[in-house]
């Protein structure tokens, strides 16, 4: 049985599968997608820029020049930046996202990655992978406030849905630094696998889930008490990682094996396995659940996957909101990539 969604029209369900390619700028790291789904912000290593896509044409709709080898990126919830972390100039880029003009740079430490934003959208959490820092930048003036000293190598960084916990993988500590918002101190610190790098949050904020790049794994850990309860094998060379709206599947892009892993969170274990494009990394969900945007370094494109919405026998077909809209400049805010309630957030890693 399929279900229409407020009298949009019926479709045929069908499993997870990749239904566009979209060419982008040179070497592509990560990706943040707007909360009305209108628009994905793709950072482009080698072209030193943003490709903004249009999700319901699926095509890129305008080019932003930001800073030297732009590694993370994340939008606020209001949806009126983005903030990008540009690794060789040690800056973080800010676009408006009416405009997609860079109307800040903010400096930070030596080598930003992964960049979350909090869920009310007042500060900006950069973990810098060459001085084992994270700086935390005040979004009303753009300027840094305070620094957070974390592991070895930080590389990718998610915000819990209450904003109260930022969750940091150091990807050479092979450990996530637990980073207490308020305070703005590491509170605890959480032994993985090997090689952490992607970190997102489930929808209610009890699991953080973290990729392990040199084991091939998930670690699965329990935020109540910050420890490990469960890791999961998943492809070659794991990376970036969200968390579908509703937390019922996890995805993982596998930058080593070209495929994207995806974890049933009831089970912790792979149900699916996509095949995508060369070297993916970042990973973004539409926040209805109906898409996943995977960035493929490799080969300069992001793969759009349709994501199968079937419980059993019910189906809901989103149909025309499925690519996340085609109206607006891009300006609402990806809570994936700030590691809210839509996903959790991918801030993973990038060239580290």
């Amino acid at each position: 049985m399929l279900v229409g969604i407020a009298g949009v029209g019926a479709g045929t369900a069908t499993a997870d599968t990749v239904i566009d390619t979209i060419p982008v700028g040179a070497d592509p790291s990560d990706v943040a997608m707007t909360p009305n789904g209108s628009r994905a912000y793709v950072t482009n290593i080698s072209g030193d820029s943003v490709s903004v896509i249009d999700t319901g044409t699926n095509m890129v709709v305008d080019t932003v020049t930001v800073g030297d080898f732009p590694l993370g990126v994340a939008i606020t919830p209001n949806g009126s930046r983005a903030y990008v972390a540009n690794f060789l100039d040690d800056s973080v880029s800010v676009i408006d996202t009416g405009t997609n003009t860079v109307v800040d740079t903010v400096t930070v430490g030596d080598g930003p990655d992964g960049v979350a934003i909090s869920p009310f959208g007042t500060r900006a959490y950069v973990a810098n992978s060459n001085d084992g820092s994270v700086s935390v930048i005040d979004t009303g003036t753009n300027s840094v406030v305070d620094t957070v000293a974390v592991g070895n190598v930080p590389v990718g960084v998610a915000i819990s849905p209450f904003g109260t916990r930022a969750y940091v993988t150091n990807i050479s500590g092979d450990s996530v630094s637990v980073i207490d918002t308020g305070t703005n101190t590491v509170v605890d610190t959480v032994t993985v696998g090997d090689g952490p790098d992607g970190v997102a949050i489930s929808r209610f904020g009890t699991r953080a889930y973290v990729t392990n790049f040199s084991e091939d794994s998930v670690s699965v850990i329990d935020t109540g008490t910050n420890s490990v309860v469960d890791t999961i094998p998943v492809g070659d060379g794991p990376r970036g990682v969200a968390i579908s709206p509703f937390g019922t599947r996890v995805y993982v892009a596998n930058s080593l094996g070209d495929s994207v892993s995806v974890i049933d969170t009831g089970t912790n274990s792979v149900v699916d396995t996509i095949p995508v494009g060369d070297g993916p990394d970042g990973v973004a969900i539409s926040p209805f659940g109906t898409r996943a945007y995977v960035v493929n370094t490799g080969g300069s494109t992001v793969s759009v996957i349709a994501i199968d919405r079937c419980v059993g026998s019910l189906c809901i077909d989103i149909g025309s909101f499925a690519g996340g809209g085609s109206t607006g400049s891009g300006g609402t805010g990806s809570l994936a990539g700030a590691g809210s309630l839509a996903g959790g957030g991918s801030a993973g890693s990038a060239g580290s």
